[in-house]
C-alpha cells in the first residue's frame, strides 16, 4: 500500500469508548451502534411508541385495504459525495431499496429531499441527480415526488438528501428481527468493508495497489431469488438485514437481543477482501465494525439454508455468500466469534463511531 503524502494523513477516528456526558448529541448517536439505540430507546420510542415502530426493522409494514405496504426513509450524508464505486445520488436509492427488501417488499416508489448548501456546484448537482435518476430507472423504480431547501453557506457541507421508498410485501412473507431460533443459520452474501474503507481511501487521499470499490448496490432483485425458493409452508428465511451503519457486529447483535438468542460466527467463514483486510490491519479497524451498501445478512432456517445459500450465489450479488454462524440458545443477546485457535471472543455492538459520514 502507498499513500498521497505518507507523513502528513491525519486520520480522524472517533474514540470507540462512549462518553459518560449524555446532555448532548455525539458523532456516536449516529453510528448505528449503542449510542444509536440509547437515543432511539430513550427519545423516538416513547415519543412515537405503535406496533409498527416497535418491531424496529429496517422498514414498517402497514395493511392498507388488504395490502400489504412497507415504507422506510432515511437521510444521506456521505463525505465525500463522489467515490469510488457511487455517489450520494446513487447511495441514497440503493440503501432505501435494500431497506424496503430486508422486509421481503418489491420497491415501487421513491420520494427525494435535497437540502442544498447555498454555492453548491450547478454541475455537480447536476451528476448527483443524473446518478440517482439511473439508480432508480436501473431498479425500475419511480421517484415520484420530493423536496429542496437551500441553506446558507457553512451550514449545509454541501448536500444531504433523504428519501422515503414504498413497497409491495408479498402474502405469506413475514421478516422480523425477532424471529431468530436456535439452530437457525446466519448466511452473509459477500465480503465486507469494502464501501467503509473506499470511503476513507478517497477521503483521506490513501492509494493501494487496487482501487476499493464501494459494494452499494441495489439488493431487491437477490432476496427476490432468496425468497423463490421458500414457500408459505416452509418460508425458511426468518429475517434480513444490511449491515451499514456499525457493520455485520451491530447488525447481528440487534437481531440477538430483539430474539433473545446466542449467535456465534466463525471468522475463518468471513468473506473480506484480501485489500481491504490489509487497510483495516493497517489502520486498527475491524471489518465487523465497517458498513456496507450492497450486502444482507439473512437468519436462516437450518433445512433451508443450503438452498438459500445456492440461490444467492446464482445472483452475481451474492456470488461470494457464505454462511457464517449459527444461532445457538446459550448467551442470549450475545453475538460471539470462534476464531481459527480454536478461542471465542464477544463480538460486541459498535460502541462510537469509528467512520463517521459515510451513508
Amino acid at each position: 500500500m502507498s499513500t498521497k503524502t505518507p507523513v502528513d494523513i491525519n486520520l480522524q477516528f472517533s474514540c470507540p469508548t462512549p462518553l459518560p456526558a449524555r446532555d448532548t448529541i455525539l458523532l456516536g448517536h449516529g453510528s448505528g451502534g449503542k449510542l444509536s439505540a440509547e437515543l432511539i430507546r430513550d427519545i423516538f420510542l416513547p415519543a412515537f411508541q405503535n406496533p409498527s415502530l416497535a418491531r424496529l426493522d429496517d422498514q414498517a409494514i402497514v395493511n392498507v385495504n388488504g395490502q400489504r405496504l412497507a415504507i422506510t426513509t432515511d437521510s444521506f450524508v456521505v463525505k465525500p459525495l463522489f467515490f469510488p464505486g457511487g455517489d450520494i445520488g446513487s447511495l441514497a436509492v440503493h440503501g432505501t431499496i435494500n431497506d424496503l427488501a430486508m422486509g421481503g417488499a418489491t420497491p415501487m416508489f421513491l420520494s427525494a429531499a435535497f437540502i442544498i448548501e447555498e454555492g453548491f456546484s450547478m454541475d455537480e448537482l447536476r451528476r448527483v441527480v443524473n446518478s440517482l435518476r439511473r439508480a432508480a430507472a436501473e431498479a425500475g423504480v419511480h421517484v415520484v415526488t420530493g423536496d429542496t431547501k437551500v441553506v446558507e453557506k457553512g451550514k449545509g457541507d454541501g448536500l444531504f438528501i433523504n428519501t422515503t421508498g414504498i413497497g409491495l410485501v408479498p402474502e405469506g412473507v413475514d421478516l422480523s428481527a425477532d424471529r431468530a431460533r436456535p439452530g437457525d443459520k446466519v448466511l452473509l452474501s459477500g465480503s465486507i468493508g469494502d464501501h467503509g474503507i473506499a470511503i476513507l481511501a478517497q477521503r483521506e487521499g490513501l492509494e493501494f495497489e487496487t482501487t476499493i470499490q464501494s459494494d452499494s448496490a441495489a439488493l431487491h432483485a437477490l432476496v427476490a431469488r432468496m425468497l423463490g425458493v421458500s414457500s408459505n409452508d416452509n418460508p425458511g428465511i426468518r429475517c434480513m438485514r444490511d449491515p451499514t451503519r456499525g457493520g455485520v457486529s451491530s447488525t447481528l447483535n440487534e437481531i440477538a437481543e430483539r430474539s433473545q438468542v446466542g449467535i456465534e460466527l466463525e471468522e475463518s467463514s468471513l468473506p473480506i477482501h484480501e485489500e481491504v483486510r490489509g487497510a483495516c490491519e493497517l489502520l486498527g479497524l475491524d471489518p465487523l465494525y465497517v458498513a456496507n451498501e450492497g450486502k444482507l445478512l439473512a437468519i436462516v432456517a437450518p433445512e433451508a439454508a443450503d438452498a438459500v445459500l445456492g440461490a444467492m450465489r446464482g445472483h452475481p450479488l451474492g456470488a461470494e455468500a457464505q454462511i457464517i454462524g449459527t444461532v445457538q440458545i446459550e448467551n442470549p443477546g450475545l453475538v460471539t466469534m470462534r476464531t481459527p485457535l480454536g478461542t471465542t471472543r464477544v463480538v460486541d455492538m459498535l460502541a462510537g463511531d469509528q467512520l463517521p459520514r459515510i451513508c
